[in-house]
């Protein structure tokens, strides 16, 4: 499949709407950085895809492109559902201006979203995102991006929530969740989650010492 794209590219085909639909869902993944920069952004008004299974940087591209396709209409309600299938590319900053528009997202687009721009969202706006959809989030709490961003609230917030959600930070604890290094091998980098206890007994027990000494 992805031999028979590169033929049609280098005859000097255009990768349209009619080319993109041929593709489709189940080889859309194959194409290359060069291939997918030759899509010109109209042509996705015109396509339906899924790029579940593609990596990431294939969404980010598709995006960037789809976001230019459909901007005329980016404050029409329709804007979402055609954003939607391309979602799994998009920054915090541009998530973050969609929860101001009571999209309702439903809780498997949002385990798909880019992890960075998951875990750069706030309690509020988690749940202006989804909306009515927020009570499936405690359903989804242990998948990966969602359990670390959990892990990286305070459970106080999360309370605030109303949905049962537990695992985030308790008055007097410090959430570290650092980047665990793989292999350039590996598909994404997955996160180690250390929770550190503050003991303030001993810190004014090592204060005085200081004082005294």
């Amino acid at each position: 499949a992805s031999a028979i794209i590169r033929r049609y590219v280098d005859l000097g085909n255009a990768l349209n709407a009619t080319a993109l639909n041929a593709i489709g869902t189940r080889y859309i993944c194959l194409l290359n950085v060069t291939e997918l920069n030759m899509i010109d952004p109209s042509s996705l008004k015109l396509a339906s895809l899924n790029l579940s299974a593609c990596s990431q940087l294939t969404k980010d591209i598709l995006y960037a492109k789809a976001k230019r396709a459909f901007s005329d209409q980016h404050y029409l309600p329709a804007y979402y559902e055609l954003i939607k299938p391309y979602l799994g590319g998009a920054p915090g900053m541009d998530l973050k201006a969609l929860s101001k528009d009571n999209v309702n997202m439903d809780v498997s687009t949002f385990a798909n979203l880019r992890r960075d721009s998951l875990l750069s969202l706030t309690v509020s706006e988690v749940e202006n995102l989804l909306g009515i959809n927020l009570s499936d989030l405690k359903k989804w709490q242990h998948k990966s991006p969602i359990w670390e961003w959990v892990q990286m609230q305070k459970q106080s917030e999360l309370d605030k929530m109303h949905i049962g959600l537990t695992g985030g930070t308790q008055e007097g604890y410090i959430n570290i969740v650092a980047q665990k290094f793989q292999s350039t091998s590996s598909a994404s980098l997955g996160t180690v989650a250390m929770t550190l206890h503050l003991l303030p007994a001993l810190l004014i027990s090592f204060l005085m010492m200081l004082v005294l000494s």
